[in-house]
């Protein structure tokens, strides 16, 4: 395949990514900016809590943008055609103290501190609450790969990177509050400026009026918090925007081309909108997401904690099954909870094995595809791992863990792999498996399980697989005993309206839930004599 192959193919595909790329190869025709810079995307984040998956998506999904775009102008990464910068809002105000922290009474005393001053409550040897979390952050992001630039807002501002634009914002105060003002309630009018100055006295970010005395020497005057009136500088580090007026101060000084947002912050872009333009910026492309929910159908917070960490996803399934499951529809929200991780986890197998086989336009539609580039890149089926796949799947791995129940461990399951498999064909992305297949037994399956007693008629049909399993070769293949289980299931006299009730009976019995692999395929790795032991059991409750 030819890069050139890759260009066409890209530009016409009908893949979100590359349909999101479209609109800024529409901006930038030859794929560069006017000056010769390069390409911006930016993703933004709060600090004001733990980072969880709705953060580090963004910043998938936006390096999933910046690839296909680069492949849709014949770029490589390493050409530096683009940029990603994740910054973090880190002069933001602590407006109230999240759920899932420690030293909470710590965090009390620091309300309304910008966050990059206000002390670690996790005490693990960082500056500041915002400083452990972005570094928090930065660690999930260097784990997959991602190739970024890390910008945190106390550094812009301390450093008076954005002296040049804060100025620009005094100098177009009046036009800011015309677009912001009728926007808001009558009450919160009373206090709003575009700028919130630094307590002198307390370091707090103050919500109060502003009167901006000499844009060029960037003075502002206000009443501090006891009562005495002050002025001083809105320059280096002594205030921070108002949240809209900063994100549209940001677009502005850093020239972003790109970002994306969720749905809950439509109106936010609107005004920001307004604002860059004022002070004489555009308005970057951008997507707006749905947003991710929890197993309630409740939004994802990071200051109720109630969100599904990254930590928890690759403790119970795969790095590359976490991208999976956050690729498609980003329009269309998602629930995030521990029970969708065995599904992402076959199922991107599935797409994987695909992928080699597949002709260009299907591979550029297919999400392995996107992934495998968003860490570093390659071209067409040159894709790692392109064509691969695992020699059992994992809801297999889960069913015999749960069917070995206490006895489950990393080393059984390797063991019974080794016997069905052959140990050469247990890969190391295999054998992450075994661990979080262990793990997410021992913490959400086994604690459920609760085997049923057959009915008659089900009895009577286990005690047909049970003769034919006692007459089976040891080495029967897996495809052999689903073909006679099959064959059990369809027989009148055991009276199975469908294939399907046979199977529901099976895993309700057998493995004390609604839903199981493929029998073969279990009876081979877990045995034939093993498996006897199961019906004999089930047929002791009935």
């Amino acid at each position: 395949m030819s890069m050139n192959d890759l260009i066409t193919a890209a530009r016409v595909s009908k893949a979100w990514p590359f349909q999101e790329a479209q609109r800024l190869l529409k901006r930038y025709p030859d794929g560069t900016k006017p000056d010769g810079s390069p390409v911006l995307f930016e993703t933004g984040y709060g600090p004001s809590g733990l980072p969880h998956i709705g953060t580090f998506q963004e910043v998938l999904r936006t390096t999933l943008v910046r690839r296909a775009f680069e492949a849709m102008i014949g770029a490589k990464p390493e050409d530096g055609k683009t940029r990603l910068v994740a910054f973090s809002d880190d002069m933001d105000g602590l407006r109230k103290v999240p759920d899932n922290v420690p030293n909470q009474a710590l965090l009390e005393a620091n309300l309304h501190l910008p966050l990059s001053r206000v002390p670690d409550p996790f005490e693990k040897g960082h500056e500041s609450f915002a400083a452990h979390n972005n570094a928090k952050l930065r660690e999930f992001l260097d784990r997959f790969g991602f190739q970024y630039e890390f910008i945190a807002a106390n550094d812009m501002y301390n450093s008076g990177r954005f002296d040049d634009a804060l100025r620009q914002v005094l100098r177009k105060n009046q036009n800011i509050l015309d677009i912001m003002l009728p926007t808001l309630r009558e009450e919160r009018r009373k206090t709003y400026s575009p700028i919130l100055p630094i307590s002198p006295s307390t370091g707090r970010v103050l919500q109060v009026p502003v009167e901006v005395v000499d844009a060029e020497a960037g003075t502002i005057r206000f009443t501090d918090e006891d009562g005495t009136v002050v002025e001083q500088s809105a320059l280096g580090g002594m205030s921070k925007l108002q949240w809209k007026v900063d994100w549209a101060m940001r677009w502005y000084a850093l020239g972003v081309d790109y970002e994306m947002y969720g749905k809950d912050l439509t109106d936010s872009g609107v005004q920001s909108g307004k604002i860059v333009k004022v002070l004489g910026g555009r308005k970057p492309e951008g997507l707006i997401y749905e947003m991710f929910l929890d197993q309630n159908g409740e939004k994802i917070s990071k200051s109720k904690g109630n969100g599904l960490s990254i930590e928890k996803w690759l403790q119970y399934g795969s790095e590359e099954s976490l991208g999976f499951y956050i690729f498609p529809n980003p329009k269309s929200a998602k629930q995030l909870h521990v029970g969708v991780i065995p599904r992402a986890v076959d199922d991107y197998w599935q797409f994987r094995e695909r992928l080699a086989e597949q002709e260009l336009d299907k591979q550029l539609g297919n999400p392995v595809w996107h992934l495998a580039r968003a860490n570093g890149g390659f071209e067409g089926s040159e894709a790692p791992g392109a064509g691969d796949s695992l020699p059992v799947t994992y809801g297999l791995l889960l069913n015999l863990a749960s069917v070995l129940g206490a006895e489950a461990s990393e080393e059984s399951l390797r063991d019974y792999l080794a016997s069905y498999i052959g140990a050469e064909r247990i890969t190391p992305e295999l054998d992450v498996l075994i661990g979080t297949a262990v793990a997410y037994t021992r913490d959400y399956i086994v604690p459920t399980l609760s085997k049923r007693a057959p009915a008659a008629n089900e009895a009577e049909a286990l005690r047909a697989l049970d003769a034919y399993l006692a007459e089976a070769p040891a080495d029967a293949s897996a495809e052999d005993l689903q073909t006679q289980v099959y064959e059990i299931g369809k027989r009148e006299e055991y009276g199975f309206e469908n294939l399907r009730d046979w199977f529901k009976a099976l895993y309700q019995t057998l493995l004390g839930s609604d839903q199981g692999p493929r029998m073969g395929s279990f009876i081979a790795l877990y045995g034939i004599e093993n498996s006897r032991k199961l019906i004999a059991e089930a047929l002791a409750r009935g």
